[in-house]
């Protein structure tokens, strides 16, 4: 392996990202695992919900390859989190900067460093979704085509850099997780403002789509497992359930006693709306709810894919999504976000 190490002692884990609601999860789970002194988590601006940890915070962009060489140095594994990822419409050179660019300098950076493993966290949306009606596994292929989105060939083209660096003697694994959802989520993320928005009647109607949602909790339980267990240059497709937003609505109304929406579009009236909601929500200092993005994913997203090989190898168990649900809500409440903006 290419290292300049310079023999320090290998003991540290390093997470890019950590200010997001996956990276404050699995700092709290590697805090827990080897002592928060054995934690250091790189941010650009804010710390995120493991602000509270004493752990070791590291300002560094994935942009920068130098911050990041200063970030490795002594480092046991690297979780590579650090990721652009919008609903909104984004440019694909946006996309491919951080995405692509930024995952290359993670890996130039590893080497140098002479990181024992890398984690990279990249998506779902990685493979190529169809066709719809079989089961999507790791073995299905990329994402790579014409006739994906922006995002989606980004994640493709940002495992092809990981595997780049596989062949030059990088020890890494690649994690594929579906929409996370849970507590942890100061941001909030674009499912948690769905929750607070359903809280707060501000969705006049649902869609008739859904999505496979898994747990920030089992998707950071299955990354530490990655860690020693995942074998160097597998995929692992961490998912949960799949439901539709319909019952994801009827789970939180069950918790919160709020009634979900009556009204709910056919796909091809959401399509057709989905850009006027955007005019709407921006006009009204909100962020956008159902944009074409968003609805695209909720009609093409695969019902059938498999977490069976991060089941076996990784030990994931994924959580019914009421109990994901109701923790949800619980940790809006007791960080008082339930009454904001209410």
């Amino acid at each position: 392996m290419e290292s300049s190490g310079g023999g320090r002692p290998h003991t540290v884990r390093v997470i890019t990202g950590a200010s997001g609601q996956i990276g404050g999860a699995l700092a709290r789970a590697l805090a827990d695992r080897y002592g928060p002194g054995q934690i250091r988590a790189i941010y650009r601006e804010r710390r995120g919900t493991a602000e509270d940890l004493d752990i070791a915070w590291v300002n560094g962009d994935i942009l920068e390859k130098e911050s990041l060489i200063a970030a490795f140095k002594g480092a046991e594994t690297v979780f590579h989190l650090a990721a652009l990822v919008s609903i909104h419409a984004v440019r694909a050179q946006e996309f491919h900067r951080t995405n692509v660019v930024g995952t290359r300098n993670v890996v130039e950076a590893a080497l140098a460093c002479g990181v024992r493993r890398l984690v990279h966290v990249s998506s779902i949306h990685a493979y190529d979704q169809h066709p719809l009606d079989e089961v999507l596994d790791e073995s299905r292929g990329p994402a790579d085509g014409p006739h994906q989105g922006p995002y989606d060939r980004s994640k493709a083209a940002g495992e092809v850099e990981v595997r780049r660096g596989i062949e030059r003697g990088l020890d890494a694994v690649i994690l594929n997780p579906t929409s996370v959802i849970g507590p942890y989520d100061g941001g909030p993320s674009a499912m948690g403002q769905v929750f607070l928005d359903l809280y707060r009647r501000r969705i006049p109607a649902l869609i008739a789509g859904g999505y496979d949602w898994v747990d920030v909790r089992d998707f950071a339980a299955a990354a530490v497992a990655a860690e020693t267990k995942a074998r160097c240059g597998e995929n692992y497709i961490v998912s949960g359930h799949w439901h539709t937003v319909r019952e994801l609505a009827e789970l939180s109304r069950q918790v919160t006693g709020v009634a979900a929406p009556r009204l709910e579009f056919p796909m091809w009236v959401a399509r057709l709306w989905a850009p006027c909601q955007v005019v709407l929500d921006r006009c009204r200092g909100r962020r956008p709810l159902y944009t074409p993005a968003s609805v695209r994913v909720m009609a093409h997203g695969n019902r059938r894919i498999s977490s069976a090989k991060a089941q076996a190898e990784l030990g994931l168990q994924p959580r019914p999504l009421a109990e994901s649900v109701e923790d949800t809500y619980r940790w809006f409440d007791e960080h008082g976000m339930l009454g904001e903006g209410a």
